[in-house]
């Protein structure tokens, strides 16, 4: 083989390693917890790292872990540090009831992740003497609700197991770390990001390193608007040096095989790496070429007639309880069922609905309020939203719990959002409206009695 061809090829096999070599993996971790000691946003979980007692120590991120999933920080942390002094130990988490962690995780969605975590406290003080599982493989085992994620952050962060973590701020930065522009959910890569992932945790402060690789994709390697030029791994960031060295010539050879075609885009041969870029590098994406997700599956949508029904000229509203299992599992929510949006009959599906659940068929008033949009992950519910004034207050109980509550009481039940952005469209346009109505009519009152008063 001729010498120049060798070099070529030597070359090629260069581009095409997605793994760090141990000098690179040794920086990496400096150059990151570095980063983390003097960037980490404070945040209420992780005040709990000096917590002497290991048990509480893991009850504590295990709470927040379950909590962040598929929600936000900003969200989360109100509702950590209210269930944090409502169940400070995974003790006091056992001996509370479904209802009232319901109450507490209301508006924070994902409702089985709350009955999981309780769930799993029961477990823990019924079936592991009260002691939290120490290592990875047996916390995802014996714990409900725990994957493979949640059980490497928990033992690397209560307990200093040397295991990694994969969550999607974790692919991001790896995927462009390490150029790896396969399908993100596909066997391939997810097997690379937790063999990188692996391979990278620091064995003194396994925690801090988890913690710093979601913390550098929270907040600068972010999906859109990346801040590469802060970043304290850029000097190993493949995707970078793509980004970078297409700047410097629009000709040059790079990203794996490809060639710049047109001086916009370049494509990618991946006859030999399976973890490579499967369609063309687009310039103007830069770094956010990686990683490259799944297209989105279309989203179903759905109506529903949601009923308010108001005692007459009282405070009270009917709620009904949902079943045990499946969406929204054991929540309680208005009366409401689906609408066949195909066919003009929404009043007498609601009313048959009704009478045949709830017992209720006679009404001095009933009104459309407007609609209410509520998004979950898998389908979006569109709510036509009907307020009713009842005559009869008796409820039948028929094929779920229904009672009536307090407009003061609804603050504080274990509602789904939902229900709460319906009652908020109620207060804003019949609750509202009625105390301005016993305004205006109190003060004519009072210009009645002022004027009867007036001296002549």
């Amino acid at each position: 083989m001729p010498r120049s061809k060798e070099r070529l090829d030597n070359s090629k096999e260069q581009e095409h390693s997605h793994d760090f070599k141990s000098s690179e993996e040794k920086s990496v971790r400096v150059k990151l917890l570095d980063w983390y000691d003097d960037k980490k946003r404070d945040l209420p979980w992780r005040r709990y790292a000096n917590e002497q007692d290991p048990n509480k120590r893991a009850y504590a991120v295990w709470v927040s872990e379950i909590m962040l999933q598929q929600t936000q920080v900003a969200t989360v942390i109100d509702y950590y540090n209210r269930w944090m002094a409502k169940w400070p130990t995974v003790q006091d988490l056992a001996n509370a009831s479904l209802e009232e962690v319901n109450e507490v995780w209301s508006g924070l969605g994902y409702y089985s992740r709350g009955k999981r975590l309780f769930e799993g406290s029961k477990k823990v003080c019924e079936e592991l003497n009260g002691r939290m599982p120490s290592d990875a493989v047996s916390l995802e085992q014996k714990l409900p609700g725990v994957g493979r994620y949640t059980a490497g952050a928990i033992a690397s962060i209560a307990f200093k197991e040397a295991t990694g973590v994969v969550d999607g701020n974790v692919i991001r930065v790896l995927s462009r770390l390490r150029l790896i522009g396969a399908n993100s959910t596909s066997k391939i890569a997810s097997g690379k990001f937790w063999q990188l992932s692996n391979s990278l945790v620091d064995s003194a402060r396994p925690g801090d390193f988890n913690q710093a690789m979601m913390e550098l994709g929270a907040t600068v390697c972010t999906p859109k608007t990346p801040q590469c030029a802060m970043c304290p791994l850029k000097v190993h960031c493949m995707a970078y040096k793509q980004v970078e060295d297409s700047k410097k010539t629009k000709t040059s050879e790079f990203l794996t095989k490809g060639n710049m075609q047109n001086g916009s885009r370049v494509s990618a041969d991946i006859e030999e790496c399976g973890l490579c870029l499967c369609s063309t590098w687009d310039v103007s994406l830069g770094v956010c070429n990686y990683p490259t997700k799944p297209k989105k599956k279309e989203i179903k949508q759905e109506t529903f007639g949601a009923c308010l029904l108001q005692k007459n000229n009282e405070n009270g509203l009917v709620v009904v309880k949902r079943p045990e299992s499946g969406l929204l599992a054991g929540l309680w929510e208005f009366p409401n069922t689906q609408l066949d949006t195909t066919q003009n009959n929404a009043t007498s599906t609601i009313t048959r609905f009704l009478s045949e659940e709830i017992g209720l068929t006679k009404f001095t008033s009933q009104k459309e309020l407007g609609e209410v949009m509520h998004k979950f992950s898998h389908c979006h519910h569109i709510y036509k939203v009907y307020h009713f004034v009842c005559e009869e207050t008796k409820l039948k109980q028929v094929l779920r719990p229904v009672k009536w509550i307090t407009k003061e009481e609804i603050k504080d039940a274990a509602m789904p959002m939902a229900m709460r952005k319906i009652f908020r469209l109620y207060e804003d346009t019949v609750s509202n409206k009625r105390k301005l109505n016993t305004f205006h009519n109190t003060m004519k009152k009072q210009k009645t009695m002022d004027s009867f008063f007036k001296a002549k």
